[in-house]
């Protein structure tokens, strides 16, 4: 699956942002989430199921992230809000063939990644 992630930017802390992952090729698969700061680990964001009837978060975005997805559109999206200086990162999006997983060995197809950059 090919993946191609867009929506990054700059915003001021407490903003949204909404990023987007258009998929090619095999789109019957969950997605998830991503980021890495500079001088960071990539962690994990969030992740869906290829149907979207489940969503894994991490504890960091819980109640402020969302993740869906349009499967008309193979498209899965992550709506942001109430932005912290401490989210700025380059985003990934990425899919994988084990569901529930929030481990980025599993996921083996990765997008391109997108900034996002939230002034104090």
């Amino acid at each position: 699956v090919q993946l191609q992630a867009s929506g990054g930017g700059l915003v001021q802390a407490g903003g949204s942002l909404r990023l987007s992952c258009v998929a090619s090729g095999r789109t019957s698969i969950d997605m998830g989430w991503f980021r890495q700061a500079p001088g960071k680990e990539r962690e994990f964001v969030a992740a869906i199921s290829w149907s979207g009837g489940n969503t894994y978060y991490a504890d960091s975005v819980k109640g402020r992230f969302t993740i869906s997805r349009d499967n008309a559109k193979n498209t899965v999206y992550l709506q942001m809000n109430s932005l912290k200086p401490e989210d700025t990162a380059v985003y990934y999006c990425a899919a994988t063939v084990k569901p529930g997983t929030d481990r980025s060995v599993d996921f083996g197809s990765w997008g391109q990644g997108t900034l996002v950059t939230v002034s104090s």
